[in-house]
């Protein structure tokens, strides 16, 4: 299986996408959260003038955080530092709009604004609405300033079949979030492939969805030492940020909350104890995602359980982990994306290292 990384865009993020490339990883993410994280476009700029080969992704922005337009000249303009290594990830904004207290788009909204994206970066006009008022856009200059001849890779963020119906429609790729199950990746791609037209875009050419399209699981990894506990500090410390990442979206989301089972329920509402709010307060969101994907505080550790370890990461000895990623590859997952928070550059070697 392939391998990549996704960090938060900060200052100095061009060097850690330098060392992904030595490394021999494919791809390089950064989060689009305009409230807890830098400009993803920023940062890929940079990283696009450090590198020759990594092809570098958003993951992922959406309709509500950015106009088709504005979005499309981004990814446009980044195609022109780094041609052909550009990977446009789209989703309804589950985190980055509830960090503005905000609910997330609709599938409906996605599936426009994706289409939008695709025809915009390809060179091709698209419908544009304000209001009452529509009109059809596209590049008027293209030249040095953006690259709409060098295809752009698009992929859809989903956890259930109706967004990976919206890859099949419009030819896209898919990534998911600590999705591990390989029984739910099988059900994606079934909904992609179902949903999977058999021309794309008036081409009049058959598609097929598997051979054209990547699926891509953002996830940790920590490697047990000889003897160390799967719940150790140092295993909590490396899996922390993505089970406080669940545990903040439950503790915003009563209804999520509710299917958890009684000890992460528990964890929920010692999570909002700790950050003095409630799951209806109306500036909830201003208490539980500072620090967002970040390392944890070492006082959080004990919210982080086992079973969500398990769930949301990759935590085992290294036949542990091999066991599983195989499982994943033979369920259509294409590359196995992880967020480093602890030591990056040795994080992305060991994960390197693994996939050798």
């Amino acid at each position: 299986m392939r391998a990549g990384v996704v960090v938060a865009a900060q200052p100095g993020v061009e060097e850690l996408a330098v060392q992904a490339e030595e490394l021999g990883l494919r791809s390089f993410w950064v989060n689009d959260t305009p409230m807890v994280h830098g400009d993803p476009f920023v940062a890929l700029s940079l990283c696009a003038k450090a590198t020759r080969r990594i092809r570098l992704g958003i993951g992922v922005t959406s309709p509500l955080l950015r106009s088709a337009p504005a979005a499309a000249s981004g990814f446009a303009g980044l195609n022109a530092l780094a041609p052909g290594r550009i990977i446009c990830g789209i989703g309804t904004g589950n985190t980055a709009r509830r960090t503005l207290g905000m609910p997330p788009t609709t599938v409906a909204a996605l599936e426009a604004f994706t289409a939008a994206l695709q025809d915009l970066c390809a060179g091709r006009s698209t419908e544009y609405r304000e209001g009452d008022r529509v009109r059809d856009i596209r590049f008027l200059h293209a030249g040095a300033h953006v690259n709409t001849t060098d295809p752009i890779e698009f992929v859809v963020a989903a956890l259930g079949p109706r967004a990976a119906a919206v890859a099949g429609r419009r030819g896209a790729g898919l990534i998911s979030f600590g999705l591990l199950d390989p029984t739910a990746w099988h059900s994606l791609h079934d909904a992609r492939r179902r949903a999977a037209p058999t021309t794309l875009h008036g081409s009049g050419s058959s598609t097929d969805m598997d051979s054209s399209t990547d699926s891509y699981v953002v996830t940790a990894l920590h490697l047990l030492r000889d003897d160390e506990d799967a719940d150790s500090d140092a295993a909590r410390d490396a899996t922390g940020h993505l089970v406080l990442s669940l545990l903040d979206f439950a503790a915003d989301t009563p209804a999520v909350a509710a299917q958890l089972g009684p000890d992460e329920r528990h964890a929920v509402r010692q999570l909002l104890d700790r950050r003095g709010t409630t799951a209806t307060a109306p500036d909830r969101y201003t208490k539980l995602y500072p620090n967002y994907l970040e390392r944890i505080a070492p006082q959080d550790r004990d919210l982080v359980l086992l079973s969500l370890m398990n769930t949301l990461a990759l935590v085992g000895t290294r036949e542990d982990l091999r066991t599983r990623i195989a499982a994943l590859e033979q369920a259509g997952v294409d590359e196995l994306l992880i967020q480093p928070v602890i030591d990056p550059p040795t994080e992305m070697a060991r994960l390197a290292e693994l996939l050798t």
